[in-house]
């Protein structure tokens, strides 16, 4: 499978992101500068952690207008799947392709930590290899990594499943205590309607490998794999 990984002015989890598909996982991962134009060599674009742009005005903001990105709308639009990885996520909040925003989170504190985060959703080709109602993991490294949207597409949200993580206890229990960021409904990550755009906060790429504390973000690229190949490609 080919990964491109995207990297901004600032970006600061590309080499993770291509060493576990690389090293780990065994796929081609090439990096792709953001004035890059053509990226119809790949299968899956990511947008990976980091500061872009030193988040200046907001985070994301300036990198929604890298040239790479009318690429990668295009891209979405044709079907193409999608990768947002903390920046990455707001980044696409930003450009549109995922509903909501990324906000400062509600401590107004950095947060760096392992997290738990639950399946709500394993039928999706971002988590077809997790169980419904799995608990992973998975760290986060975030700033500005509480959600919000408005009422209306919440509910949305909700009722076409497109909710895919929710901070949540190691039991499972999602509620407020288990919530590191203020997010609405505990949201950690979600996808688009039509399923092939994913955001979210947490980093699978740090979560690969039993010596960082966790292999339960290889769920994630996993099931992109497993996609893939389900497709016959």
């Amino acid at each position: 499978m080919r990964f491109g990984i995207v990297l901004f002015p600032g970006s600061n989890c590309e080499l993770d992101c291509q060493y576990i598909l690389r090293e780990v996982l065994q796929q081609q991962a090439d990096l792709l500068w953001h004035k890059e134009e053509d990226i119809s060599g790949y299968d899956v674009i990511v947008l990976p952690g980091g500061f872009s742009y030193g988040d200046y005005l907001r985070t994301g903001a300036i990198a929604r207008f890298s040239p790479i990105m009318r690429s990668v709308e295009r891209f979405a639009a044709a079907g193409g799947l999608v990768l947002g990885i903390c920046n990455g996520f707001q980044i696409l909040c930003e450009a549109g392709l995922l509903p909501g925003a990324l906000m400062r989170n509600r401590t107004l504190r950095f947060i760096c930590k392992h997290v738990h985060i639950r399946v709500e959703n394993a039928n999706t080709k971002f988590t077809s290899t997790c169980q419904p109602g799995q608990i992973l993991k998975i760290p986060i490294n975030h700033n500005d990594g509480c959600y919000y949207a408005a009422g209306e597409t919440l509910d949305k949200l909700n009722e076409r499943g497109q909710i895919l993580f929710r901070y949540c206890s190691p039991e499972g229990v999602v509620d407020d205590a288990s919530n590191p960021n203020g997010s609405l409904e505990n949201i950690a990550g979600l996808v688009n309607e039509t399923g092939n755009v994913m955001g979210m906060m947490p980093h699978p790429e740090r979560a690969c490998e039993a010596v960082l504390g966790s292999e339960d973000g290889k769920l994630i690229f996993t099931s992109l794999i497993q996609s893939w190949k389900g497709t016959g490609e």
